[in-house]
């Protein structure tokens, strides 16, 4: 860890791609490694998606404004795995087998529960999926990304094909869900951001809880921001984090997964409503912040989480039915 440190304080720079401040707590992340170990973080495109992250790498290539590292929804993740350099941080082995790589290309991070934000002076509160096919969110629902490309949009269809008797094997009922709901004038082509939501341009969001939870948050007094995980629905993912082979800053690529996978890096993403992937071994070792953890939303019935097969079928189906039906 020293010569990490060294090494990368003499590079004196990472860049990373698509952390807004307000996902999942990066901002004060950003902030903490940087006073931790002085290597300037340089952020871009913060409101790219997955598939915009790999896009960079591959088009600056070779440049030194090329992305170090990634933070990706799993589908595109395992879809470009070789893009990434293995690495096993000093707790990788304190992350479940069936959450990480046996290569060290890639490793889950923080994980969330898809939900759906509201303004609840303007809607109804949405018990279900289906809630939101009734008249009164006529022109006000958004998705957030693309479904084909973001894992955000991706299990927001995976909600809806659950809540419809579809599953992580079946995606076509949620395919159909949304299909209803753009027909019924419900599904308006915003791709949703803290800043529509301030301005309600987009009233209804789908989206992981912790991003919505941190707009109640930072709305309050402004915006009656509420959350609701829905019910027969609940699906959670896992965010991968990953190195990209060719990183200009090679060191501080690694010490930045050192340092989210420290403690101090894991309750910065608790601090942001996210379920870091090491929450039951610092709830065992008494490391967690217990009072970050009694804020998450809560849910009812057990998470349904795709595993890798799943993710790259039901990928490929939404490749060839998502735009057919939606768009």
């Amino acid at each position: 860890m020293a010569k990490l440190v060294a090494t990368a304080k003499k590079e004196g720079t990472l860049n990373v791609i698509a952390l807004p401040p307000d996902w999942a707590n990066y901002g004060d992340m950003i902030a903490g490694f940087e006073a931790k170990y002085g290597v300037k973080v340089h952020s871009t495109q913060p409101d790219a998606n997955s598939q915009d992250q790999i896009n960079a790498a591959r088009q600056l290539k070779g440049q030194n404004r090329a992305p170090d590292v990634f933070d990706l929804g799993s589908n595109v993740a395992l879809a470009n795995t070789a893009l990434f350099a293995p690495y096993r941080t000093t707790v990788w082995k304190d992350v479940p087998g069936h959450l990480r790589d046996p290569k060290g290309r890639w490793t889950s991070d923080y994980t969330g529960y898809f939900a759906i934000g509201y303004d609840a002076s303007k809607v109804p509160a949405p018990v279900t999926m289906n809630d939101l096919l009734g008249p009164a969110y006529k022109g006000k629902v958004a998705l957030n990304g693309d479904p084909t490309q973001a894992s955000a949009g991706f299990h927001g269809v995976a909600a809806a094909s659950v809540a419809n008797g579809g599953s992580a094997d079946d995606l076509a009922p949620g395919v159909e869900f949304f299909k209803k709901l753009k027909a019924r004038g419900n599904l308006i082509p915003v791709d949703p951001t803290p800043a529509t939501i301030a301005s309600g341009q987009t009233p209804v969001v789908l989206d992981w809880d912790y991003l919505n939870v941190a707009q109640t948050t930072a709305l309050k007094g402004k915006v009656d921001w509420k959350v609701s995980i829905p019910e027969h629905a609940v699906v959670g993912a896992y965010y991968y984090q990953s190195i990209n082979k060719d990183a200009p800053h090679p060191a501080a690529a690694r010490l930045w997964q050192e340092y989210l996978y420290s403690t101090e890096g894991q309750n910065t993403w608790l601090r942001g409503y996210a379920r870091p992937v090491l929450s039951d071994v610092m709830r065992q070792n008494g490391t967690i912040d217990k009072t970050a953890l009694a804020k998450l939303p809560k849910a009812s019935g057990t998470p349904v989480v795709f595993t890798e097969p799943q993710l790259k079928a039901g990928q490929d189906y939404l490749q060839i039915h998502w735009r057919k039906a939606v768009n």
